[in-house]
């Protein structure tokens, strides 16, 4: 598939997502189609992204600016087990297993997120499988890498 010519901004997107844990397996062929999908969304210190045990349709990457994840059991506290920055990615569990998010996702700084909806990634998939096993594939390398660090 040859790859259309297409605006910075869209470029960007591609070279973001590429970087990212979940997309990192993603043919640049397939990054065009997902990067055509994001939404850009603006978030200020102290908003929450979205709060643990919610049921979660969206998946965030971090354009610019820094995400505070917390597992406490109260949305309020701020106790992160992970701080995101530019290029990293959240909330994409709930794209595949359907369960209330597993965390609470708490905007540290000023940050504009770029959003891809549930129901607009399983069009994708439909219409392009391999972007599917791409993202399978990253998802498994994830896990193993955990699974590596977690060992030694």
């Amino acid at each position: 598939m040859e790859i259309p010519k297409s605006s910075p901004e869209i470029f960007d997107r591609i070279l973001m997502l590429k970087k990212s844990p979940v997309f990192s397996s993603v043919t640049t062929e397939n990054l065009y189609v997902v990067a055509q999908e994001l939404v850009e969304a603006h978030y200020m210190p102290s908003e929450r992204v979205f709060d643990i045990n919610e049921q979660g349709d969206h998946m965030y990457v971090i354009q610019s600016g820094k995400v505070g994840i917390s597992i406490d059991s109260s949305p309020e506290k701020k106790n992160y087990v992970a701080v995101l920055k530019e290029g990293e990615c959240f909330g994409e569990m709930g794209m595949f297993d359907d369960l209330p998010r597993s965390a609470t996702a708490h905007v540290i700084e000023e940050s504009v997120l770029l959003v891809l909806e549930k129901h607009r990634l399983k069009a994708l998939i439909i219409h392009y499988p391999d972007l599917a096993l791409g993202i399978i594939r990253s998802l498994s390398l994830r896990i193993r890498t955990s699974n590596e660090s977690t060992i030694q």
